[in-house]
C-alpha cells in the first residue's frame, strides 16, 4: 500500500498576512514560486499512482514547480469556502466575535455563491477524496497539492478524526507531509517537511 502525500501551496500575499483565502485566487509570491520549485528533490524519488491538486492557480503552480506531472484538478481538494470572512484576519473578526473560532464555529454566508462551509462540510469534501485516494492506494502513492485548512481536515478524516480535529494539525506553506500506515493503521509518518 502507498503512502498519501500532502503539499500546501506555496506563500501568497494573503498567507502571510493572515487574510483568509479561499476561492480569491491569487498567485505565488517570489517566494512561494521558490518553496514550490525546492519541493522537487522531495518528490523526485517517486512516482505517484494518483496525482490531483485543488482547482485554484496557487495549488496547480505549485505542482508544476515542485514537477509533479499529471496532476488532475479536483474542485473537492478546494480550501475551506470561508463566505463573509474571505480576505478578512482572524485578529479582524475577534474585533466583532472575540469568542470566534473557525473550526467550531465555521463562517458566516458570503456573497453570491460563496456560502461557507463549516467544518462538517468540509469533511464531507475530505471524505469524498479520500474516497478515491483509497482506491488509488494500492497501486502506489498519492499525491494532494492544496490548501492548509482543508488538508488539516483531510488529515483529521483519514486519521478517524472529526473535521473540526484538524485543528491539531498547524501546516506551513511549501511544505510536504506524509501519510502512512502502520499495522494496517492510519498514522502521521512526516509533517511539515521542506528541504
Amino acid at each position: 500500500m502507498g503512502d498519501l502525500l500532502l503539499v500546501r501551496h506555496g506563500e501568497t500575499e494573503w498567507s502571510v498576512s493572515g487574510q483568509h483565502t479561499s476561492w480569491t485566487d491569487l498567485p505565488l509570491t517570489q517566494h512561494g514560486e521558490e518553496q514550490a520549485k525546492s519541493l522537487a528533490p522531495l518528490l523526485s524519488d517517486r512516482t505517484f499512482a494518483l496525482a490531483l491538486t485543488s482547482p485554484l492557480g496557487r495549488a496547480i503552480r505549485t505542482a508544476e514547480l515542485a514537477g509533479i506531472t499529471g496532476a488532475v484538478p479536483d474542485p473537492d481538494l478546494h480550501e475551506w469556502d470561508y463566505g463573509a470572512y474571505e480576505g478578512v484576519t482572524t485578529v479582524d473578526i475577534h474585533r466583532t466575535r472575540p469568542d470566534w473560532y473557525l473550526w467550531t464555529d465555521g463562517v458566516p454566508p458570503g456573497p453570491a455563491g460563496h456560502p461557507g462551509e463549516s467544518p462538517d462540510e468540509v469533511g464531507a469534501r475530505a471524505d469524498r477524496v479520500l474516497q478515491r485516494v483509497d482506491s488509488a492506494l494500492g497501486d502506489g502513492d498519492v499525491i494532494l497539492v492544496a490548501h492548509a485548512h482543508f488538508l488539516r481536515v483531510l488529515t483529521a478524516r483519514r486519521l478517524g478524526l472529526t473535521a473540526a480535529d484538524g485543528r491539531l494539525f498547524q501546516l506551513a506553506t511549501g511544505t510536504v507531509s506524509r501519510l502512512s500506515t502502520e499495522h494496517d493503521r492510519p498514522v502521521i509518518a512526516e509533517w511539515n517537511t521542506r528541504p
